[in-house]
């Protein structure tokens, strides 16, 4: 099944380093390009500036940072389809991290809020080394922080786990999942105008909200 998605509409991944946004992003990408939906990649901002400055950026430099990955994104959903690896809000997630510095957030959320899909990728792949990446130790708190802010702000968001094929197929499953749900209560509003509230996948199990375990934990919750 291909997905109907109008010009305009993000499919945005956000995830702690070394979780495979940009392989998905790409896998992503190629998919929709290849069952006729004109996708457009955005790629990392941040790793292209650290990768041309030869460094890691200072507190005072990420604002501006995070407004070329926004910018980058709002010119190319004015021609189609985009798939973005990354978004500011990862931007503002490591400044809080790395500085205690959470002024990048008010920004980041209000672009976020404009993306009609959001996948967040699991913690579920082993740990690649880089040299722009600050070690496995800091998976875990960025991963927490990114759910916190998109909670916090109500932006729902998909878990995507998996290796290899199944890792595209968790998003694949998502995306068109949310694009049907989506399409059937807004009508001829369409995903570009998405205010995405109403749904959530938090399980990173089955990205199936119906599914036993998130039952179970919403029972939990109900009960306290």
């Amino acid at each position: 099944m291909t997905p109907t998605l109008p010009t305009g509409c993000v499919i945005a991944l956000v995830g702690a380093e070394s979780t495979g946004k940009t392989e998905l992003a790409r896998a992503i990408a190629q998919r929709l390009q290849d069952r006729g939906t004109p996708a457009t990649l955005v790629s990392e901002y941040l790793r292209e500036w650290c990768e041309r400055e030869r460094r890691t950026p200072r507190p005072d430099e990420q604002q501006a940072i995070a407004d070329e990955q926004t910018r980058r994104i709002d010119a190319a959903a004015r021609s189609g389809v985009v798939v973005a690896d990354t978004t500011a809000l990862m931007t503002a997630v490591y400044s809080e991290q790395l500085f205690a510095d959470t002024s990048l957030y008010d920004d980041a959320l209000a672009a976020q809020r404009r993306y009609a899909i959001t996948l967040l990728t699991a913690l579920d792949l082993p740990w690649v080394a880089d040299d722009m990446r600050d070690g496995p130790h800091a998976r875990q708190p960025t991963d927490t922080l990114l759910r916190a802010a998109l909670t916090g702000a109500r932006l729902s968001y998909a878990v995507v786990h998996g290796t290899g094929g199944e890792r595209l197929a968790s998003a694949w499953n998502a995306i068109n999942s949310i694009a049907s749900n989506e399409g059937r209560t807004r009508g001829s509003r369409g995903l570009s105008e998405l205010k995405p509230v109403s749904w959530s996948w938090p399980c990173e199990k089955c990205s199936d909200p119906e599914c036993e375990h998130k039952l179970f934990s919403d029972l939990i919750a109900r009960r306290d």
